[in-house]
């Protein structure tokens, strides 16, 4: 099982880089937007609310995947924040098709796991005699 949590923590990193990276080019983007709006003189209230929404998206993507990140690297290091920050975060990955449900899934699968229960320090759940 400890494959599969250091192959999960992996994953997160990947997921997160590629949130902050989505952020960053987002947060360009609204930049060069607003940029050329103003250059163009025309930054009337839907012009002005698009650029807004690409930064509030932009920076969403970056606070999110910088979370994604940092929970790869606990699972990694088996510390229990990341083990209840991944199944938390997890939840919102099963509305992100079809990646971030794949990896959504796959989090519930290893994580809620006896062993993995064990590795991360929680008594294992089952049927006591």
């Amino acid at each position: 099982m400890r494959h599969h949590i250091d192959v999960l923590g992996l994953l997160h990193m990947v997921w997160g880089t590629f949130g902050v990276l989505s952020g960053i080019s987002l947060a360009i983007l609204a930049t060069g937007t607003h940029a050329a709006l103003t250059v163009a003189g025309s930054i009337g209230a839907g012009p002005r609310a698009a650029v807004w929404l690409l930064g509030v998206t932009a920076v969403l993507m970056m606070v999110f995947g910088a979370a994604w990140f940092a929970t790869g690297r606990r699972l990694r290091r088996l510390e229990v924040q990341g083990r209840q920050a991944a199944l938390a975060l997890a939840i919102a990955n099963l509305l992100v098709i079809p990646f971030g449900t794949a990896l959504g899934i796959y989090t519930f699968w290893v994580l809620l796991n006896n062993d993995a229960r064990s590795a991360f320090g929680w008594p294992t759940r089952g049927i006591s005699a």
